[in-house]
């Protein structure tokens, strides 16, 4: 797993230095692009998340406490908060396609998509994941699947601010 979060990190640090890269050569068109964005609900998708990966980590102490049951109450609403996440990335796509703006717009459009779609397939990875998981109740399991979560919390921490706030 640790091989896998490694190399998943490099990937999207690399599409992140590269979103930076081509956005140093477009500062005003990125800036203007960004201003479609639903960065309220970026903010929110942040802390819906950060919420779920502090309920996985509870999860993980109550596994290795061997409380079962408290550890299953713990992963399925941080599950159900990254499906959440999912719902609330929809609405902005879908927005933003209603709008006119896809891959082709606009470079910005094409990297937030490339790496913001990115990330989502890897939010509904770890859902699957964290329910997976909470099946097989080993808490060396759910550590493992924890650590994962993990790592889409921190891909996230790192490309809100990038991708909306700057």
């Amino acid at each position: 797993m640790w091989v896998l979060i490694v190399s998943e990190l490099l990937v999207f640090g690399a599409g992140l230095i590269a979103f930076l890269a081509v956005r140093s050569t477009d500062p005003a068109g990125f800036s203007e692009a960004q201003s479609h964005l639903h960065r309220t609900g970026a903010g929110i998708n942040t802390i819906v998340l950060v919420t779920s990966g502090w309920l996985a980590a509870l999860a993980v102490q109550a596994a290795e406490a061997g409380r079962i049951a408290r550890m299953r109450t713990l992963l399925a609403p941080a599950a159900a908060l990254g499906i959440v996440f999912l719902v609330l990335k929809a609405s902005e796509y879908a927005d933003l396609a209603a709008a006119g703006i896809s891959f082709e717009t606009h470079a910005f459009f094409t990297f937030h998509m490339l790496l913001t779609g990115f990330h989502a397939a890897h939010v509904l990875a770890g859902v699957g994941l964290l329910a997976l998981v909470g099946v097989l109740a080993r808490p060396r399991a759910v550590e493992t699947g924890a650590a994962f979560w993990h790592m889409v919390d921190l891909v996230w921490v790192l490309l809100f601010p990038v991708v909306y706030l700057l």
